[in-house]
């Protein structure tokens, strides 16, 4: 588990091509590494990977195919700036949000402009997503937990203040930039209670039907 305060920003060293999946070496720059042992866990960009090598200046990590279809790390690059956080403890502090580094789906940067001195994105989430982005709600992006200022569709809003610009990958972005998504994960296990035990059956959703039957919503 992460909070998604980024502790620094490092970049991909290699990429080896294994047996139809990847091995990939992330050189951590600023990154303490003398707490981290074989086999844990540090999200980059948003995606939870297990440290299998520690060459000293980073670690190396393989990736699977699920991993590949569902985020960007299909199309990162030798050099490529990532954002990184070691996982959580007992000690550490919250300052985010409860982050599992388990990606939803990629997203796209649709806009950013200058709104004083901070910056202001509008992105683009899969459709499927949209129901779980939430008005003032949180979520993760590329691994970072930030707070939503406004949804359309499947469209939202947020607000960059220049520390998070300088200090993540975020500071990069353009229009079109993919992006690594996971929503509050809350939202995803409210949706599976409120299923009840029609959650086993198959394609079980929560629809208007669904939930004027159940009397959240008068057609």
């Amino acid at each position: 588990m992460f909070t998604g305060i980024i502790e620094a920003v490092g970049k991909i060293l290699a990429l080896q091509p294994r047996g139809g999946d990847l091995r990939l070496r992330i050189g951590t720059g600023s990154l303490d590494l003398a707490d981290v042992q074989l086999g844990d866990s540090i999200a980059t960009n948003g995606v939870c990977l297990t440290a299998v090598e520690l060459p000293g200046d980073g670690y190396w990590a393989d990736v699977s195919v699920e991993t590949l279809d569902h985020t960007t790390v299909a199309d990162w690059k030798v050099g490529q700036a990532v954002n990184l956080e070691k996982a959580l403890t007992p000690q550490t502090r919250l300052g985010g949000h409860i982050v599992s580094g388990h990606v939803d789906g990629v997203g796209e940067v649709v806009e950013r402009h200058a709104d004083a001195r901070s910056e202001r994105f509008r992105l683009r989430a899969p459709p499927p997503l949209a129901k779980y982005i939430a008005h003032k709600g949180s979520i993760t992006v590329d691994g970072i937990s930030l707070t939503v200022n406004a949804v359309e569709g499947a469209e939202f809003e947020l607000n960059i203040v220049p520390h998070t610009l300088a200090q993540t990958v975020m500071g990069d972005y353009r229009q079109g930039t993919a992006v690594n998504l996971e929503v509050d994960v809350i939202a995803r296990y409210l949706e599976r209670l409120l299923l009840g035990d029609k959650a086993a059956a198959a394609g079980a959703g929560i629809s208007a039907g669904f939930l004027a039957e159940h009397g959240f919503y008068n057609r």
